[in-house]
């Protein structure tokens, strides 16, 4: 059974960190904001407003700023405050020997997704796949991104309720849930951040890609054994893709569809987690997952 954070109280110390792409604190002013409503108190690492080229510092200043978080013992979550590109840059210059004693949560997703599955794979512990400082403003306040970040972080729970799609694969089935971003984990594949996923629940979502590369992604996790002993499927957006001049000739979806049909398993698409603005909805790396499909709905249950 994986190892569950402890949830957040008012009066906890949270830390904010660009463990990629620069950003400044302007941008994340409003979900400090946000934050302290909700009775945090929040620590911005040195990261944040820091430039180099297009990574908020160097790598060794970006692990260095995620370091003292992990190290924090008073520190009860970490933000990722963006993602981009950066994250697997300074994954192994990471020393997760206090977190494994005193873990807590870990938030983000795209980039971010590297670190979300690593802590996983090595060491058991769950993290939260959901918005990031980046994406809160005035008008994400009451969406199901931030109400589902905020029953994870002080509930410790997850429930959704899902519409349908036409090319699920309906089933009941009940396992520990990994995964995150496709092109990220394609990009780990092969290392310790990505390891054996049999028995369990791949979640999978992406962003700006175009269409043949969502079928060389899959075709490289299905040959490298990530997608034959699965016990289902969950596939999120897939946002603003690109096809070529001569089409493709599948949607995303049908090249997944295609990539498991002679599996078993449930396959459910369409579930609002990824790049989809304020319907991101949070789901928890790790933990014990339960999922119904069938032909009125799906059910994702996470306790």
């Amino acid at each position: 059974m994986s190892i569950k954070p402890n949830k957040l109280v008012s009066g906890d110390r949270v830390g904010l960190t660009a463990p990629a792409r620069k950003i400044s604190y302007k941008e994340i002013s409003y979900a400090i904001k946000l934050f302290n409503s909700w009775g945090l108190e929040v620590v911005i690492g040195e990261s944040i407003d820091s430039e180099d080229n297009q990574f908020s510092g160097s790598d060794k200043f970006r692990a260095r700023d995620f370091q003292r978080f992990l190290d924090d013992k008073t520190i009860k979550a970490i933000f990722c405050a963006r993602g981009g590109y950066g994250s697997v840059r300074i994954i192994d210059k990471l020393d997760f020997s206090s977190f494994k004693t005193n873990p807590k949560w870990i938030i983000g997703y795209s980039d971010p997704s590297v670190i979300l599955n690593h802590i996983y794979f090595n060491y058991n512990i769950e993290s939260i796949h959901g918005i990031m400082p980046v994406n809160i403003g005035k008008d994400s306040e009451n969406s199901l991104a931030i109400s589902s970040l905020r029953d994870i972080l002080f509930e410790d729970k997850r429930y959704g309720e899902y519409k349908t799609h036409n090319l699920n694969r309906n089933g009941e089935v009940e396992g520990e849930l990994i995964g995150g971003n496709l092109s990220v984990l394609y990009s780990l594949m092969g290392s310790n951040s990505f390891q054996a996923t049999e028995g369990k629940i791949l979640f999978l979502e992406d962003l700006d890609e175009y269409i043949y590369h969502i079928d060389r992604m899959m075709y490289c996790l299905k040959r490298g054994g990530k997608l034959s002993s699965l016990k289902a499927l969950v596939i999120g957006g897939f946002t603003d893709m690109h096809d070529n001049t001569i089409p493709f000739g599948q949607s995303p979806y049908e090249i997944i569809y295609n990539s498991v049909k002679e599996y078993d398993y449930p396959v459910v698409f369409d579930i609002p987690i990824g790049h989809i603005g304020d319907n991101n909805q949070a789901i928890i790396i790790g933990r014990n997952t339960k999922l119904i499909s069938n032909n009125e709905r799906v059910i994702i249950s996470q306790e």
